[in-house]
C-alpha cells in the first residue's frame, strides 16, 4: 500500500500543476478575448413623447450602466428602410429600400442579392469570428412567397428565429433555421415577446465559449395591434397622449398633408389615440422584462463586463402631434429621433452624449468593437465608438446627417373616404391621412455647438421647404423657411444635394455648420431652384 501512496503522491502534483495552468491559461483567454454584443431593436418606440418612460429596468440596466445618447436618429422613418439602413450601414439612396413592400425592395430578391451578402452580420460571421444570433422581425416582406419564403436565412446568421412579415404578438410563423414554426394564442407558449426573450437566453447558455457572440433581438413592441401580456393588461389606466405644445394643433406653415389634418381632432380620435398610447406602454413591460433576464443570464455566466449592449429603435411615432393620430413618417423630432442607450466594456455609468448619431452608424460601430476595419467597407456611416470610450475629438465629429423618405398612396381611393381620391395612405380615423405619393421629402439634419437646425425639401409640385430652429423652437411649430437668410438655405441646399448623392466616405464630410465645411457655389444646380432625387429611382 505504501508504494502505492507513493506512486500516487507525484501524480496528484502533477494534476495539480495542470489544473493551475490550465486555470491561469483560461483566465488569460478571458481577458484578451473580443467583446460580445447584444443588439436589442424594438419597433415603433419614441422617444420625444414618452417612450422610455415604462422601461425602467431597461434605463438601470444599460443606460444608468453606460451611455444615453440624447441626439440620436434614424436615415427614414419608417421600418423596413430604417432596419435596412441599420444591418447596411447605408442611406436608403444606397441600399435602395424606399418602403415596406416587395415593390419597395423590402426583403426582396434584389435586396438579398445585392444587400445581405455586405450587411455588418455576414462580416462579423465570416472575417470576425463572430457566432450570430438572430430572434424577432427582420424586413416587414420577410418570409413571403416571391422573396424564398421562410425557407430564406440570410447569410451570416448561424441561429435564425425570425418573424413572417410584420410584427405580432400572437398568431404568427417563425423561420426557425429555415422551417417554418407556427404559434397559436397561448400565453404562455406563444406571446412573441416572451418567446423570444426565452430564445435569447437559451442561446446564451448553450453557444460556444470559445467564439465572441453578437445576438440580435428584434421585438414586436410597442408596434401594432399592442397586445399586452395578460399580467399588464390592467397597467397604465390614467396615463394618456403628452398634451406638448404640438398636440392638437393645425399645422399652418406645413407641407400639405400635415395641413390636411383636422383641428381640433373629434373626441372620439383623442380617444383612439390616447387608448393607442397606453396599449404601446402595457406592451414594452414585457420588453423590459427581456431585457432584465438577458442582463441577468450574462452576469451568472460572467460574461456581462465583456458584453456591450445596445438598446435602440427603427423609428419614432406620434399620437396626436399636429393633429395627425397615429404613425410615424413624418420629418419632425417625434418620428426621426429614437432612444440609443449602450453599455459594455471602457463605457463609464452614468454618462449622456450630446454628438449627433443616426442608425446608418450601427453596423460600423459594431464591426469597430469587433476589431474589424471599417473602411474596407461601402457603409455610409461611422463608429461611434470612441463617443463611448472618450477617445474621439468632438471638433471633428460630424454635425449633420441625411433623412430621407418616399411617400406611398393608394392607387384607388379610399372606399371610407371617396373624397380624397387616389394617392394617398392611412386615412383612419376620420379621414386624416398620414401619408401620400408626394409625401417625399428628404432633409439635413445638423447637430452642432451652435446650431440645432432642420432642412427639409420635398419633391411635389410646390418643392416645399421646411426649416426649424430647433434651439428656440423644439415642439416645429414655426417654420422659418420664408424668413431664414437667404445664404444659409442656399448652403442647406446644397448640402442636402451632396448627401443625397453620397457613398462611403463622401456621406462623412464635413456640414454646413463644422468648422472645416467649404462651400463651392458651382456645385449647384444652375437654375430651377431646390430639386431632391426621388429614391424610387435608384429602383430603375
Amino acid at each position: 500500500m505504501r508504494s502505492v501512496r507513493v506512486g500516487l503522491r507525484p501524480l496528484l502534483n502533477f494534476i495539480v500543476i495542470c489544473v493551475t495552468l490550465l486555470s491561469n491559461n483560461m483566465a488569460v483567454f478571458a481577458t484578451n478575448r473580443r467583446p460580445n454584443i447584444v443588439l436589442i431593436l424594438t419597433d415603433d418606440l419614441d422617444v420625444k413623447i414618452g417612450g422610455m418612460i415604462p422601461l425602467n429596468k431597461t434605463r438601470k440596466l444599460i443606460g444608468e450602466a453606460g451611455i444615453s445618447f440624447t441626439n440620436s436618429f434614424v436615415a427614414s422613418p419608417l421600418c423596413c428602410p430604417s432596419r435596412a439602413s441599420i444591418l447596411t450601414g447605408k442611406y436608403p439612396h444606397n441600399h435602395h429600400v424606399i418602403n415596406n413592400t416587395l415593390e419597395g425592395n423590402c426583403s426582396s430578391m434584389a435586396w438579398q442579392k445585392s444587400q445581405e451578402p455586405s450587411a455588418f452580420p455576414f462580416l462579423l460571421q465570416r472575417y470576425a469570428g463572430y457566432q450570430t444570433f438572430f430572434a424577432g422581425k427582420y424586413l416587414n416582406e420577410y418570409g413571403s412567397s416571391e422573396a424564398g419564403g421562410v425557407e430564406h436565412v440570410p447569410p451570416g446568421w448561424d441561429y435564425w428565429f425570425a418573424l413572417e412579415r410584420n410584427s405580432k404578438y400572437y398568431n404568427y410563423t417563425l423561420s426557425v433555421n429555415g422551417k417554418a414554426q407556427k404559434h397559436g394564442q397561448n400565453y404562455s407558449e406563444d406571446y412573441l415577446t416572451d418567446v423570444l426573450a426565452n430564445r435569447s437566453i437559451e442561446f446564451l447558455q448553450y453557444k460556444s465559449n470559445y467564439r465572441p457572440f453578437f445576438m440580435m433581438v428584434s421585438t414586436p413592441a410597442p408596434h401594432a395591434p399592442w397586445t399586452a401580456a395578460p399580467q399588464y393588461e390592467g397597467r397604465f389606466n390614467d396615463v394618456k397622449a403628452p398634451r406638448d405644445p404640438n398636440f392638437n394643433v393645425h399645422g399652418k406653415d406645413k407641407h400639405w398633408l400635415i395641413r390636411q389634418a383636422k383641428t381640433p381632432m373629434t373626441n372620439s380620435s383623442v380617444q383612439y389615440l390616447d387608448n393607442a398610447f397606453r396599449n404601446r406602454w402595457r406592451t414594452l413591460l414585457s420588453v423590459d422584462d427581456l431585457v432584465e433576464k438577458v442582463v441577468k443570464k450574462l452576469e451568472v455566466r460572467g460574461e456581462l463586463e465583456n458584453t456591450y449592449i445596445i438598446f435602440t429603435s427603427d423609428n419614432g411615432y406620434h399620437t396626436g402631434q399636429f393633429s395627425l393620430p397615429l404613425d410615424k413618417r413624418q420629418l419632425y423630432e417625434f418620428d426621426i429621433r429614437v432612444p440609443l442607450l449602450v453599455r459594455g466594456p471602457n463605457i463609464k455609468p452614468n454618462q449622456t452624449c450630446q454628438m449627433l448619431v443616426a442608425n446608418v452608424d450601427l453596423g460600423p460601430t459594431i464591426l469597430d468593437i469587433a476589431g474589424f476595419d471599417v473602411n474596407k467597407t461601402q457603409m455610409d456611416g461611422m463608429s461611434f465608438l470612441p463617443l463611448m470610450n472618450g477617445k474621439a475629438q468632438n471638433s471633428t465629429w460630424r454635425t449633420d446627417m441625411l433623412v430621407e423618405y418616399e411617400g406611398e398612396g393608394l392607387n384607388v381611393s379610399d372606399p371610407t373616404c371617396p373624397l380624397l381620391g387616389p394617392g394617398v395612405w392611412g386615412c383612419f380615423p376620420d379621414c386624416v391621412c398620414e401619408d401620400a405619393i408626394n409625401n417625399t421629402y428628404a432633409c439635413v439634419r445638423t447637430v452642432s455647438p451652435s446650431t440645432d437646425l432642420q432642412y427639409c425639401e420635398f419633391d411635389d409640385n410646390e418643392v416645399f421647404v421646411e426649416v426649424y430652429n430647433l434651439t428656440a423652437d423644439p415642439f416645429q411649430l414655426s417654420n422659418i423657411a420664408k424668413s431664414i437668410d437667404q445664404e444659409v438655405l442656399e448652403k442647406m441646399n446644397h448640402r442636402l444635394m451632396m448627401l443625397q448623392s453620397c457613398s462611403g466616405p463622401s456621406c462623412r464630410m464635413p456640414g454646413v455648420y463644422d468648422s472645416r465645411y467649404k462651400f463651392d457655389p458651382r456645385m449647384m444646380f444652375s437654375s430651377g431652384g431646390p430639386r431632391i432625387s426621388r429614391l424610387r429611382q435608384t429602383l430603375k
